[in-house]
C-alpha cells in the first residue's frame, strides 16, 4: 500500500516538474525575445535622432534625391559604360561625437576685465631683450 502511495505521489510530482521545466523554458525564450526587441527599439531610435541632424539630411538628399544646395554643381562620375559609380560616403553617429565644452565668449571677456583690475597678477615684463644667437661656421 505504502508502495502504491509512493507511486502515486511520484507520478504527480513528475508531472508537476514537467509543466515547471516548460513554463521555465518558455519564460528563458519571451526574456530572450524581449531583450531582442529592446535592441530593436534602441536602434530604432538612434536612426530617428540621425534623421533629426541636418547634416544627415542634407547627406541623405543628396545621396539619394541627387539634390544639390542652391549655388552647388551636382555632377556624377561614370565608369567606361556609362554607369554612375558607387561611393563609400557616410555620417558618424551625433551621439559619438564629443563636444568640448569651451567657455563661452563673454565668460572670456569678463575674466580679462577682472584680469585688468588686478595688475599685481600680470607678471613683469622683461627688461631687456636677449639677442638671437648665430651660427657661426
Amino acid at each position: 500500500m505504502l508502495v502504491l502511495v509512493l507511486a502515486v505521489l511520484a507520478m504527480s510530482y513528475a508531472s508537476s516538474m514537467r509543466a515547471y521545466l516548460e513554463q521555465k523554458e518558455h519564460l528563458a525564450t519571451l526574456r530572450a525575445s524581449i531583450a531582442e526587441s529592446e535592441e530593436n527599439i534602441a536602434a530604432l531610435q538612434q536612426e530617428k535622432r540621425r534623421w533629426r541632424d541636418p547634416a544627415f539630411l542634407e547627406a541623405q538628399a543628396t545621396q539619394r534625391l541627387g539634390w544639390v544646395m542652391p549655388g552647388e554643381i551636382g555632377f556624377q562620375v561614370i565608369d567606361e559604360n556609362g554607369e554612375p559609380l558607387g561611393h563609400e560616403d557616410s555620417l558618424s553617429d551625433p551621439d559619438a561625437i564629443e563636444v568640448e565644452n569651451e567657455p563661452a565668449w563673454w565668460e572670456t571677456a569678463w575674466g580679462t576685465m577682472e584680469a585688468a583690475g588686478h595688475p599685481e597678477d600680470v607678471p613683469n615684463p622683461v627688461e631687456e631683450i636677449d639677442p638671437p644667437r648665430t651660427r657661426t661656421p
